[in-house]
């Protein structure tokens, strides 16, 4: 099995994504906005709703999610304990599936970090 370049996938996903925005302008322009306002800290800080994301991004099964999300924790200054912690939260919600998921996301974690 092939190992996964988690920035190469990064880059071919934001390069589909700003192909996606293009086609349709307002729904990008929405989603963006909520994207800011929930991840703007608030009650919790921003790090701990990027985890929060993180978690449910392994339980829905979602690469791009994974991707995404262990980027921002990590520019959130999340350490590797904090994302093995929200692992396990997930796995604990998500069971096997998450596990497998799971592993995605610290691998994604650790490429870039």
């Amino acid at each position: 099995m092939a190992e996964t370049n988690w920035n190469s996938f990064i880059d071919q996903t934001n390069e589909r994504m700003a192909a996606l925005r293009k086609a349709m302008p307002e729904q990008a322009k929405g989603l963006g906005q909520l994207a800011q306002a929930a991840i703007a800290p608030g009650a919790l800080d921003s790090k701990t709703k990027e985890l929060i994301a993180l978690a449910i991004g392994i339980t829905a099964r979602c690469d791009g999610c994974l991707a995404f999300h262990a980027k921002a924790a990590h520019k959130y200054g999340a350490t590797r304990e904090e994302i093995v912690e929200t692992i396990g939260v997930a796995v604990y919600m998500g069971g096997g599936p998450s596990m497998i998921y799971g592993a995605e996301a610290l691998d994604v974690f650790d490429a870039v970090s």
